[in-house]
C-alpha cells in the first residue's frame, strides 16, 4: 500500500535489496533455475491493479495509512489503493489545483456540477462511462433518472453517490416544544409561532433569555429548502413552456419577506451571516438553538451527541417534514446524488485499465465492502447484535473511517446490516419515504449552460449575497430588485436564454 513519498521511497530501496539477495540465491541454486515465485504470485507489486483515489474528509484526522480496514479493502479487492485525503473545508480548492496541474488520480470524487469540472469533461479529462455500465453487476443497476441528473450534456462522467431524493426534513427540539406544551408544526404559520416560543418562553427552563428558535449559517441549503414551502421554484420554474429562475418569481420575495421577519425579531442566530456550518449542530446541541432545517438524518446524530453528553436525556429530538404552505406541501428534494466519483484519462490510460478501475468500483457496491467502509471490521469496529450492528466507543478505533464511506456510491441500493433502529432514526426512514411524493424537481437539472459554465459562481454569488444582506436588513425591496438587475446585467439574461434553447431541444 504506497502512501507517501518517503514511504514509496522507502519500499523501492527495501525491494531493490531484496531482488539482488533473491537474484544471488537464484544463482547459487541447484540447476541455476530462477525463483519465479513472487514475479507469479497474483499479490505481487507487478500484477496487483494500482488506484489512487482523491477524497473529501469531514472529519479532523484521516484514517491511518497502514488500518485494518485499507488492508482489508486492498486484500477484497486485489488492488494497491493510495488514498488521498483533503478536508472538506478546501476540498474545492484542491479539486481545482489539481484539475489545472494535468497530474490527477485515477479516481477523483466531485461534489457537484461545477465549471471547473464541466469544463474537464468537456476537454476529456475523464472518461465517459455510459457505454460501459452496462457490463458490470452492479453499475448496470444505477437509476436512469439519477443518472440524468447528473449527466453533462446527456453524458456519464461519474459514477453517482446515492442519496435518498427526499431526504430534507426539520429537525427540532422535541423537549422543548413538551417544556412549552405545544404541538409540532405543520404549517409556515405554525412553525414562525414555535420559533417565537421557542425565543420568548424559555423553553429549556433556566430562567434566562438565552435562546432562539432558527438555527442558521453560512450554508445557503436552509434558505433554499424554506423558500420551496412558499412556492419558490426548486432552481427554475416553468411557465408557458418557459423556464424562470427561482429569484424572478413572487414566491421567492415573500419567502425572503418572512425570513426578514425571523431575523428582525430574533428568532435567528445574529451571526448566521458569517458563522462555521459544521457549528451549526453544535449549537442545538448546547440548547441554544431549537430547529435546524438541512438533511433529515442529522437528527439522529444531534440526537446522538445529547445523549452523549447525557444518557438520560432521551425524546430530546424531532423530525418533521417540510412545513405546509400557500400552495400545499412542498419540499425541496435532492437530485438523488451527492456528487459523483470521476475516472481520469491521465491515470486511467487505457480501455483495459479503465475496465479494471470499474471492476473495482463495481465491487464497492458489493455488501461485504458496503459493510467494510461504512462500518469497518466485525470484532474491532463493530459487534453484531441480533439484525443490527454496534459501534465500538473506542475513538482511536473509529479513525479507521473517517472518510472512507466517501466512496461509496450504494448503487443499486444500500445493502448490508445497519445500526439499531432507534426511534428517531425509523422516524427519519418515514419522513425521507413520505417526502418522496411532495417533492419538487428541477427542469432545468440536466441541462449544461456554459454561461453558467463560465460565470456560474458570480452570479450564485450576487443573488445569495443580496438574499443574505435582505434578510438582516441591509438592504430593503428596492435594493433586492437591484442586485437581480445585476445579476441579468452579469450575464443571467443570457443564462436564461441559453437555459431555455437547451430546454426546448431537451423537449424535442
Amino acid at each position: 500500500m504506497k502512501k507517501t513519498k518517503s514511504t514509496l521511497a522507502y519500499s523501492v530501496k527495501m525491494v531493490s535489496t531484496a531482488f539482488l539477495i533473491t537474484s544471488l540465491l537464484a544463482a547459487c541454486s541447484p540447476g541455476g533455475k530462477e525463483n519465479t515465485a513472487e514475479s507469479e504470485s497474483p499479490n505481487s507489486p507487478e500484477t496487483k491493479k494500482q488506484i489512487s483515489i482523491m477524497v473529501p474528509n469531514f472529519a479532523a484526522e484521516t484514517p491511518a495509512d497502514n488500518n485494518a480496514v485499507l488492508q482489508k479493502l486492498e486484500e477484497l479487492t486485489d488492488t494497491d489503493v493510495e488514498f488521498q485525503w483533503v478536508p472538506s473545508s478546501s476540498y474545492d480548492d484542491k479539486f481545482n489545483i489539481t484539475l489545472a496541474s494535468g497530474k490527477l488520480p485515477s479516481l477523483m470524487v466531485v461534489l457537484g456540477k461545477s465549471p471547473s469540472f464541466i469544463n474537464a469533461a468537456r476537454s476529456g479529462a475523464f472518461w465517459e462511462l455510459g457505454p460501459y455500465l452496462k457490463d458490470y453487476k452492479n453499475l448496470s443497476g444505477a437509476n436512469e433518472i439519477i443518472l440524468n441528473n447528473a449527466s453533462i450534456d446527456g453524458k456519464t462522467y461519474g459514477i453517482y453517490r446515492a442519496r435518498a431524493l427526499g431526504r430534507n426534513g426539520v429537525t427540532i427540539r422535541k423537549d422543548w416544544l413538551d417544556n412549552l406544551k405545544l404541538k409540532a408544526p405543520t404549517t409556515i404559520e405554525e412553525f414562525y409561532n414555535v420559533m417565537k416560543a421557542f425565543t420568548e418562553d424559555d423553553p429549556d427552563g433556566n430562567g434566562k433569555k438565552d435562546t432562539y428558535g432558527l438555527i442558521a449559517s453560512q450554508f445557503n441549503g436552509p434558505w433554499d429548502i424554506m423558500q420551496v414551502w412558499f412556492g419558490a421554484p426548486n432552481g427554475w420554474g416553468e411557465e408557458n413552456g418557459k423556464l424562470i429562475p427561482a429569484h424572478q418569481t413572487p414566491q421567492y420575495l415573500e419567502a425572503l419577506k418572512f425570513f426578514r421577519k425571523l431575523y428582525s425579531e430574533g428568532l435567528i442566530n445574529k451571526d448566521f451571516a458569517v458563522m462555521d456550518p459544521t457549528k451549526m449542530s453544535d449549537l442545538m446541541v448546547n440548547g441554544n438553538g431549537g430547529v435546524m432545517v438541512d438533511v433529515a438524518d442529522n437528527a439522529q446524530r444531534i440526537e446522538s451527541k445529547i445523549l452523549e453528553k447525557d444518557p438520560n436525556h432521551t425524546d430530546a429530538v424531532d423530525v418533521l417534514q417540510a412545513m405546509v404552505g400557500p400552495e400545499g406541501h412542498r419540499d425541496l428534494p435532492t437530485s438523488g446524488y451527492a456528487g459523483m466519483i470521476a475516472i481520469s484519462k491521465s491515470a486511467v490510460k487505457t480501455e483495459e485499465e479503465l475496465k479494471q478501475v470499474l471492476t473495482f468500483l463495481d465491487r464497492l457496491n458489493d455488501e461485504e465492502l458496503q459493510m467494510l467502509m461504512s462500518y469497518g471490521l466485525e470484532g474491532t469496529h463493530y459487534e453484531k447484535k441480533d439484525d443490527y450492528i454496534v459501534p465500538t466507543t473506542d475513538k482511536l478505533k473509529m479513525r479507521d473511517l473517517n472518510g472512507t464511506n466517501q466512496i461509496l456510491m450504494f448503487i443499486p441500493e444500500t445493502l448490508g446490516l445497519t445500526v439499531e433502529q432507534t426511534e428517531i432514526r425509523k422516524k427519519v426512514a418515514e419522513v425521507q419515504k413520505a417526502n418522496e411524493s411532495i417533492v419538487i424537481p428541477n427542469p432545468g437539472e440536466p441541462l449544461i449552460s456554459d454561461v453558467y459554465a463560465q460565470k456560474g459562481p458570480q452570479l450564485d454569488n450576487i443573488i445569495n449575497d443580496a438574499r443574505t444582506k435582505f434578510i438582516v436588513g441591509q438592504i430593503d425591496e428596492k435594493g433586492l430588485q437591484d442586485a437581480f438587475a445585476l445579476w441579468e446585467k452579469n450575464g443571467g439574461k443570457e443564462y436564461v436564454e441559453e437555459m431555455n434553447k437547451l430546454y426546448t431541444e431537451l423537449q424535442k
